[in-house]
């Protein structure tokens, strides 16, 4: 019996570390990051969270924020339009381009904004809009940028005593979307959709990011609050 029994020990123990080396030769290399270079001192940081219109309107109000353009990124085809994305097949989610000065705003600045402005637990969408097209992704350009990120995707996910569902991918290249979609809550204020979901997640920057919010735009909250 004891050279049967040793058989199977050792059969089981082979499979194990073949499955575990064929675990981890099946995993995707991820490509090189790209790194966009400073441009009259300003960075650039990409991230997807949803609807690009809340995610816009919250970075607007960050400090050290000169820009926010809403675009697709994180897919593989060329030339993505809002219809093309939102069909869920070209592999993009909605993303924005926040322009900052690194000197007054930092990169892990930008992330705490991000998990605080967020239900991080949702997968493949935030709120009421769901799909691949609007799953949460954490784009970095270098080595510095996916450590960050890396350490405070552990902070919250030890915070929430729980999972967190964004993406940590190097970034490649960003789509700018139509004109229209940009610096849409601005535009369209009495639009239902910002009333009723993207305020509510302007209204998280306020309550968890004080320290990191416009001066300009606290004092349209107050103005507003004392209505």
């Amino acid at each position: 019996m004891k050279p049967f029994f040793s058989f199977i020990v050792i059969s089981l123990f082979s499979n194990f570390g073949n499955k575990a080396q064929s675990n981890q030769t099946n995993e995707t290399p991820q490509p090189n990051p790209v790194e966009v270079p400073l441009e009259n001192g300003k960075a650039r940081a990409y991230f997807a969270s949803g609807c690009f219109w809340c995610v816009e309107a919250i970075y607007q109000s960050v400090i050290g924020v000169e820009d926010v353009i809403s675009g697709y990124s994180g897919g593989d085809t060329e030339n993505p339009t809002y219809e093309s994305c939102s069909s869920g097949d070209t592999g993009h989610a909605e993303t924005v381009e926040v322009i900052y000065d690194p000197k007054t705003v930092s990169f892990s600045d930008l992330i705490e904004v991000y998990f605080s402005t967020q239900d991080p637990t949702q997968v493949n969408g935030q709120g009421p809009d769901s799909g691949t097209q609007y799953r949460s992704i954490i784009f970095y350009q270098n080595e510095s940028e996916k450590q960050i990120a890396q350490a405070k995707k552990e902070q919250w996910a030890k915070k929430i005593n729980g999972f967190i569902a964004a993406e940590i991918l190097p970034f490649q290249k960003f789509w700018e979307a139509e004109e229209y979609h940009q610096n849409y809550e601005k535009r369209n204020p009495d639009n239902p959709y910002i009333k009723n979901v993207s305020t509510k997640r302007l209204d998280k920057l306020y309550q968890s990011c004080p320290l990191l919010v416009k001066k300009e735009v606290k004092k349209v909250i107050d103005d507003l609050n004392k209505k």
